[in-house]
């Protein structure tokens, strides 16, 4: 808003300018040079409205056409870019940051925003993004690879690391598939220990959502994730996606989602664009992504979508080990609990055709009686509750004392495991509940 006022004046020292709301000073004061000159020309007073004017027009007048000034002949905050459009703007679409991704970070945000209850400098996702990763450190002791697998994982690893001096197709992703209990995943997770590699690890609880496009957007966040690792902490990555089959895998008559496709699309479009990954934002051209090879483990692969299994853009690898990796990795698992490799082979050929969580089940059968003698050391399972959870801060539990392992133990463990997979087998108590089931 804009107020003109036109005097006709002589007598310029007891003039004071009363009528206007903006000034209330004796013009004395505003025009000290004309205080000798006793007449003059009509003149013009402006009052020019500020910021709390209803109609917002700052600094604006009809009669300046001058241009607004800037903040900073180097600020950025009010730059075009070679559209006309505003910069900032564009670049705000450009970036995959979100508001969760900064926190309440003094320096990052307006410090009016941070508050004293969470700290000054408080990061809302940093324990997340330090846990996508994997670092293994629960594998304590002496394992054992099987050659064959860590060949074909660290091949798989490198081909992709190097792809770009190869002057070959380098499939992205590699389908680590067999039968059920097998030691797939754990395999791999002692490869990526030997070899130091963070890799970031999703499962297939996580391929379907009530919201559409949420998995999709997921795998692609979590690759530009194992890209960020290589980037910001120099270390070797990879994403691992395991039993993949139970959650793209079709099964008689079940319907394909429309997660189920994104993901396929997804698995797809990355295997063939490797280093150009969106996850929403608009495409920069210097946003170019890190290769990040995939491995995918899964039981049966041909329930999978058929060109995202194919040669090109999945390297396919069969896992059954045979009866040397069997008897090895059975002899690490009991080595110390004294067990001998003799007594391992024994145990290994009395219950052949199984597979190698088997002989783990084993062992942890073997404590059954001994957590029982424990309970009732403890008072019985009446009082387990205010044992475990309620007990006094200075109480002590009784100690635990695992059971010795003997071979004679282990036989009968392994018998009672046998009779239950034949009791699962024989019974199918589900025909006795749905009579119209086919054989």
């Amino acid at each position: 808003m804009a107020v003109y006022c036109k005097f006709n004046i002589t007598d310029l020292s007891s003039f004071t300018l009363s009528k206007s709301p903006k000034f209330n000073c004796r013009i004395s004061y505003l025009f000290p040079k004309f205080l000798s000159i006793h007449k003059m020309s009509p003149f013009v007073v402006r009052s020019v409205a500020t910021s709390s004017d209803s109609n917002g027009d700052v600094g604006k007048s009809p009669e300046i056409g001058s241009k607004k000034k800037r903040l900073s002949e180097q600020s950025s905050w009010e730059a075009k870019d070679g559209e006309g459009n505003d910069y900032l703007y564009r670049l705000g679409k450009e970036s995959e940051n979100m508001n969760i991704a900064v926190g309440a970070r003094a320096g990052v945000i307006d410090d009016l925003f941070i508050g004293d209850f969470l700290g000054k400098d408080s990061d809302i996702v940093f324990d997340y993004r330090q846990k996508v990763t994997r670092s293994f450190e629960y594998l304590q002791g002496d394992y054992y690879i099987a050659p064959l697998f860590m060949d074909k994982i660290v091949v798989h690893i490198v081909k992709n690391y190097i792809a770009h001096l190869l002057n070959i197709k380098v499939p992205l992703i590699l389908g680590i598939w067999g039968g059920k209990g097998q030691g797939k995943t754990f395999q791999t997770e002692l490869i990526f220990q030997a070899m130091g590699i963070l890799p970031v690890i999703m499962s297939a609880g996580e391929l379907e959502s009530e919201r559409a496009g949420e998995p999709g957007r997921l795998i692609r966040d979590r690759y530009r994730t194992a890209s960020q690792v290589i980037q910001n902490q120099g270390k070797m990555s990879c994403l691992m996606i395991n039993d993949i089959d139970a959650g793209l895998g079709r099964f008689g008559n079940t319907q394909m989602t429309v997660n189920n496709q994104i993901v396929v699309g997804t698995l797809m479009n990355l295997s063939d664009n490797p280093t150009r990954v969106s996850i929403g934002q608009d495409w920069r051209e210097s946003d170019i992504t890190n290769r990040i090879p995939i491995i995918v483990t899964g039981n049966d692969f041909s329930t999978l979508y058929a060109p995202l299994v194919r040669d090109g853009r999945m390297d396919k690898f069969y896992w059954q080990p045979n009866l040397d990796d069997i008897i090895n990795i059975v002899n690490r698992m009991y080595e110390k609990d004294g067990i001998s490799k003799n007594d391992v082979i024994t145990l290994v050929k009395t219950f052949p055709n199984q597979a190698l969580d088997f002989y783990g089940a084993l062992r942890s059968r073997t404590y059954d009686n001994s957590i029982l003698k424990w309970v009732n050391d403890i008072g019985g399972a009446d009082n387990l509750g205010s044992k475990l959870l309620k007990r006094k801060k200075d109480e002590k539990l009784p100690v635990f004392v695992p059971p010795k392992q003997t071979v004679e133990a282990l036989l009968e463990s392994g018998y009672s495991l046998i009779k239950e997979q034949q009791l699962i087998m024989e019974s199918k108590l589900s025909k006795e509940y749905m009579k119209n089931m086919d054989d």
